[in-house]
């Protein structure tokens, strides 16, 4: 199709230009970026401008954007976060999937839907978004807090859930009936099944001794998780289970190794560059003289995620003995469906179960929840303060589960940066003074050595921004870093000050001159190693001879 800018160029760059335009004015406006670009989809779509005519291309770009979000989403599966939670992840993330997903069944039902239009409203409505909690969460500091760890555990359990829910869904659109449902969806699992031991063996034998290689290179170690998702994704989608499938497996196959971090960190302009291209392309496709007849329906469903979602939340958590304060907080995140819920409405369509019609329903109930949730978030303390005395029916009277919390569970007294001789001489001495210690380095060798010696390591860069906001800065109360160039040093103390770092951070230098440079900077202290070597042996020679050093047995004096 000819562009009416005369080229496919062109085209992208005025494209570009808008969503750049739009998502300032809704960043300025506090909007979720997701509800921005959706607006710039209907502005330059066919119910509006009409520019956009390039449907392949921004199609594929919409595509790969997906894959990598389902990449990104196996790649931080941390399955330690649901044990570390115990039961609480599992019974919050099944109790809400299933309880949100019968009512609001029901809901469709009585607003007049078929049965299967029902079924795919209902579990959209179920699904929220990791990506804008997680963000929320990490802006107010509060992912190490206890309603923030409850969160991500549930939103884990989700991301499960939908990505089973993709792979049924998919085994019924092959069958084309529920007849050949069985039979299909049996094939799927018999492929599915040797896919992940495939997957697996690589794991145990390939990936991660390949990895340990790439990752001498950044660059190549980034470009090969892309290759992993993309090769994955188009794996899945010829097995017969969705390339979102095949892109989640990717990003598992790779959560277990000490690289994980890195490459997510360093993914995510990626993922949200091309994750424009699908809201701009599901923007584009709303047909706004229908969006009218769905405006009534729409406001409904989505006062029942708003208002339902949060206290079916708070239900579960306070029958598992937990504050309602907690429950309160853990439960606004799920008040707003999820990018999850459009993809999954777009693979309906796909399919031929849903209509665009309901489409634009899905669409319209995400645009009015997440908008609508953002500031709920943003405000929730102002808000449980207001709502706090009538909040006592979901907490029982004594709150056993907060009272037994464990609050030794991932405790981190030191983050330490770099494991060279000097950083692993003071990993030593920490670990034998009985402080827990996390070391970071971006040498896989060094990792892989430390990791035999029985240290917690993890392979990252000091200086990337997005790497820092992964660690538990919250449970940290110091950071230390025995990296020796001041340049590292300096973007780690405003990397730990964009983060609100409130415990104390050292750092190393070589000359008198940079010490100073890093404590205008910020630092707490700051280590001269061979000087701090020297005067610890002065003090050593004073100390063995009575403070007053000697020579053949007279004083030097």
């Amino acid at each position: 199709m000819t562009s009416i800018f005369g080229d496919v160029f062109t085209e992208m760059a005025v494209l570009l230009l808008v969503a750049a335009v739009i998502g300032a004015i809704g960043v300025r406006l506090r909007q979720p970026l997701i509800v921005a670009f959706i607006a710039v989809g209907v502005l330059v779509g066919p119910s509006v401008l009409g520019w956009v005519s390039a449907n392949d291309q921004v199609d594929l770009l919409a595509k790969l954007g997906i894959a990598l979000l389902l990449f990104v989403v196996g790649l931080k599966l941390d399955l330690h976060i649901i044990r570390a939670m115990g039961p609480v992840a599992l019974a919050t993330g099944l109790g809400q999937v299933f309880f949100t997903s019968v009512l609001g069944y029901f809901i469709a039902i009585a607003l007049g839907m078929t049965p299967v239009t029902a079924l795919y409203v209902a579990v959209a409505l179920t699904f929220s978004s990791t990506i804008i909690i997680v963000k929320l969460l990490s802006d107010k500091r509060e992912v190490d807090a206890l309603h923030g760890r409850i969160a991500i555990g549930f939103l884990i359990v989700q991301d499960i859930v939908v990505v089973l829910v993709m792979i049924g869904l998919t085994a019924l659109g092959e069958a084309g009936d529920t007849a050949g449902l069985g039979r299909e969806a049996l094939a799927v699992l018999i492929k599915g099944g040797l896919f992940i031991v495939a997957i697996g063996l690589l794991m145990r034998y390939v990936l991660t001794p390949l990895l340990h290689q790439l990752a001498r290179s950044p660059e190549l170690l980034v470009l090969f998780a892309i290759a992993w998702a993309v090769a994955l994704g188009a794996a899945g989608g010829h097995l017969g289970f969705s390339k979102e499938v095949g892109a989640f497996l990717a990003g598992v196959s790779l959560a277990s190794t000490p690289y994980r971090e890195a490459i997510g960190s360093r993914l995510v302009s990626l993922r949200d560059f091309l994750l424009l291209f699908f809201f701009i392309d599901l923007g584009a496709g709303l047909d706004l003289a229908t969006l009218g007849a769905q405006v009534v329906p729409a406001i409904l469903l989505s006062l029942f995620v708003l208002i339902g979602n949060p206290l079916i939340v708070m239900i579960i958590l306070g029958a598992m003995g937990y504050r309602k304060r907690t429950g309160f907080l853990a439960g606004l995140t799920v008040a707003q469906i999820s990018e999850f819920s459009l993809i999954l409405g777009a693979l309906g369509l796909s399919l031929g179960h849903i209509d665009a019609d309901t489409m634009g329903l899905i669409t319209l109930v995400g645009l009015i929840t997440i908008r609508a949730s953002t500031y709920m978030i943003l405000y929730s303390h102002l808000l449980y303060e207001r709502l706090s005395p009538w909040l006592g029916v979901f907490e029982r009277q004594r709150a056993y589960r907060e009272e037994d919390q464990d609050t030794e569970q991932g405790r981190v007294d030191v983050i330490l940066f770099g494991l060279g001789r000097f950083g692993t001489g003071i990993v030593r001495e920490l670990r034998q003074r009985g402080y827990r210690v996390l070391g970071v380095d971006f040498d896989p060798d060094l990792i892989r050595q430390q990791e035999g010696n029985g240290y917690e390591v993890r392979y990252g860069d000091a200086e990337d921004p997005e790497f820092l906001a992964s660690l538990p800065l919250g449970r940290a109360g110091w950071v230390l870093s025995s990296l020796r160039e001041t340049p590292v040093n300096l973007a780690l103390l405003h990397g730990l000050r964009d983060q609100s770092y409130k415990g104390r951070v050292a750092v190393t230098a070589h000359v008198t001159a940079s010490a100073e440079q890093l404590k205008q900077a910020g630092a707490d202290q700051v280590l001269i190693p061979y000087a701090d070597a020297a005067a610890e042996a002065v003090d050593n020679l004073f100390g063995v001879s009575g403070g007053r050093p000697t020579r053949g047995g007279e004083s030097l004096e």
